[in-house]
């Protein structure tokens, strides 16, 4: 954009005070549900907006002088923003950036009051519970299902709800399979309980994980088929390769095995931070909520500041919102890692990469996915963010028979977003249905 579009888009003063007091005294009535706490963590959001935005001013002498670098594909408009910044009057530039400044702050600040105010909650039946041990249980969205009905096991993330694959009415992975005839069995972690906080990887998969699968045989009358969304798909796997004779069939959705294809960076910040997570694993004992969410922050810093900002333009009343609400209360509604299974992630996954350098142990057995080779089939979408493309190729270099499929989504689009029946939730049925 031009200096002089610039000046021509900027927010007229009456609206930026309306915005900001539509911060303080919000026109939406308050909703009668629990207060929402996102975007966590909201001080980290906060800061990384108010630090990118306020850098404007600070870099905005050299952005005057043409001595910013900038993409070989922004050049040309580049050298024409210099001459047009360079012939403004210094004092005018400064007080049009401080006032966009507050533009997007207030627009920031209105997005995410709009999602505080907003009237959705999610209110699906929970369906029955097949099994439970301790905070875990294992939900079956298809009990009244007929003896040809075929049993899934889906294993969600240990970070996040398993309700991600159950969003909304319209956005369900798993009553969609039900009533197509299958019969999803979904492992929901729970709350982390004091017995749960000493947890590690092999307790879950060996322990948890293989007595949910033995509900699930017995509920399929034999062998299973075992999906495991993300880190799900990590514990998936270990548990297919040691319980192979109980796992009909596996399917990998954005499962991740380079823990440093494309995020080399990020995950050397956990191998030299190994002291540092040791000492606040053993004071807390877990790895809370809001410093995982912080993990995912470091992906793309700005993402908050878009999101909320668009959210705002948005009909609250519109199917569009009401999605963004229901996705965004699921990110939110995050859940504590155990101390000795973060450990193992942090450390072992992303810090020396265990999984892909063939180290990462269960109950002392390796993890090797060559080793599995019934029918396996890998979902890799073409725009995750989380875990990179190449992070999850990996894998598929490593099953060589394995079926793979790339959804046109990111991480999260795959499993609920506008082309996830198309992208995903229709070509896992046709697999699973062979």
């Amino acid at each position: 954009m031009s200096w002089a579009g610039f000046r021509r888009t900027r927010m007229p003063a009456a609206d930026r005070w309306k915005v900001s007091r539509t911060i303080v005294s919000p026109s939406q009535p308050k909703n009668l549900g629990p207060p929402r706490l996102g975007p966590r963590p909201m001080g980290l959001h906060l800061t990384s907006a108010m630090t990118s935005l306020v850098s404007s001013l600070a870099a905005l002498p050299n952005a005057r002088l043409g001595l910013l670098p900038w993409h070989p594909t922004l050049t040309a408009a580049a050298a024409n923003l210099t001459t047009e910044l360079a012939a403004a009057e210094p004092n005018s530039l400064v007080s049009a950036v401080g006032a966009e400044i507050q533009d997007r702050l207030g627009a920031l600040m209105a997005g995410i009051q709009a999602y505080h105010d907003h009237p959705y909650r999610r209110d699906l039946p929970e369906p029955p519970v097949l099994w439970r041990e301790g905070g875990t249980r294992l939900l079956d969205y298809n009990a009244d299902a007929g003896p040809d009905a075929r049993t899934v096991l889906f294993v969600p993330s240990l970070v996040n709800r398993y309700y991600v694959l159950d969003l909304m009415r319209d956005r369900s992975l798993v009553r969609w399979l039900a009533r197509r005839g299958f019969r999803p069995l979904v492992v929901d972690w729970g709350d982390l309980s004091e017995t749960e906080r000493g947890f590690d990887l092999t307790d879950y998969i060996d322990g948890r994980l293989g007595r949910a699968l033995d509900a699930a045989t017995a509920a399929g009358g034999g062998p299973v088929p075992v999906a495991g969304y993300c880190m799900g798909g990590n514990l998936a796997l270990a548990l297919a390769c040691r319980r192979a004779a109980d796992v009909s069939a596996l399917a990998l959705l954005a499962t991740p095995w380079n823990f440093q294809a494309e995020l080399a960076e990020q995950a050397r910040l956990f191998a030299t931070g190994g002291d540092a997570w040791t000492g606040v694993l053993t004071a807390l004992g877990e790895l809370p909520v809001d410093l995982l969410q912080t993990f995912f922050a470091m992906l793309d810093p700005n993402l908050a500041i878009r999101k909320f900002t668009a959210f705002g333009r948005l009909d609250p009343a519109s199917d569009e919102a009401r999605r963004f609400v229901a996705l965004e209360d699921w990110l939110n509604d995050g859940v504590p890692l155990a101390g000795p299974v973060a450990r193992e992630c942090l450390v072992g996954w992303y810090g020396e990469n265990s999984p892909y350098r063939g180290e990462w142990r269960v109950a002392d057995e390796p993890v090797d996915p060559a080793a599995f080779t019934a029918p396996t089939l890998l979902a890799i979408p073409d725009n995750d963010r989380i875990v990179p493309p190449g992070s999850a190729r990996a894998l598929a270099a490593a099953m060589p028979h394995a079926c793979m499929i790339t959804p046109p989504s990111g991480h999260i689009g795959m499993v609920v977003g506008g082309q996830a029946e198309a992208g995903l939730w229709r070509p896992l049925a046709d697999w699973l249905g062979h």
